[in-house]
């Protein structure tokens, strides 16, 4: 029996229609293949940094090397396609894009997955999203921040918390206000 290794994003089922504008379906087609590419690229990418975290804390150095330089090489692949896609604008009308999508995320998205862990009655997921909800929140929050300040380009710091992804703008807290993790928990940001 063959195996299928593909990837579990990819849709081999993209339309193929015959239509009176051949053009028209190629181009959502298209999109819609980079739409996918992109997707699976950047689910790719994070899933293998997170393998190659797994692999170092088990002391297997040269299997989170190899996990982190394929990572690598499907940033670039998921970079390619969002080009393709182009969604990449000026850098206000990223920002812009940015602010929106955050608050969406957190507004909605978020919402939504809590109430689903609250009925289900699964503590950790609720836990989960609703730090999550207050860290998109804040994400939002900074980049309102610097579309008001867009012209400036002020210089800061950030701090990420490594429990919840809290981002801290500035000044490193002594606790973080989204999960209570302690200083010691935050990493400085090196962009």
């Amino acid at each position: 029996m063959k195996q299928d290794f593909s990837p579990a994003w990819l849709d081999y089922s993209l339309p193929v229609e015959v239509a009176k504008n051949k053009r028209l379906v190629k181009r959502m087609d298209i999109k819609e293949a980079l739409s996918q590419a992109y997707t699976g690229e950047a689910k790719a990418a994070l899933r293998l940094k997170v393998y190659a975290q797994k692999a170092e804390d088990e002391g297997y150095k040269q299997m989170a090397k190899l996990f982190r330089v394929i990572a690598f090489s499907e940033e670039i692949h998921g970079a390619r396609a969002l080009k393709g896609l182009k969604e990449i604008k000026s850098t206000e009308e990223n920002l812009a894009a940015s602010f929106e999508s955050e608050t969406q995320v957190a507004e909605v998205a978020y919402d939504r997955f809590v109430k689903l862990a609250e009925a289900e009655g699964n503590k950790e997921a609720v836990l989960h999203f609703s730090q999550s909800k207050d860290v998109e929140e804040t994400h939002a929050k900074l980049y309102k921040q610097a579309m008001n300040h867009f012209m400036e380009e002020r210089e800061t710091d950030y701090f990420v918390c490594k429990i919840c992804g809290y981002v801290a703008d500035g000044v490193l807290p002594e606790e973080c206000p989204v999960c209570g993790a302690k200083a010691k928990m935050f990493v400085a940001f090196q962009g």
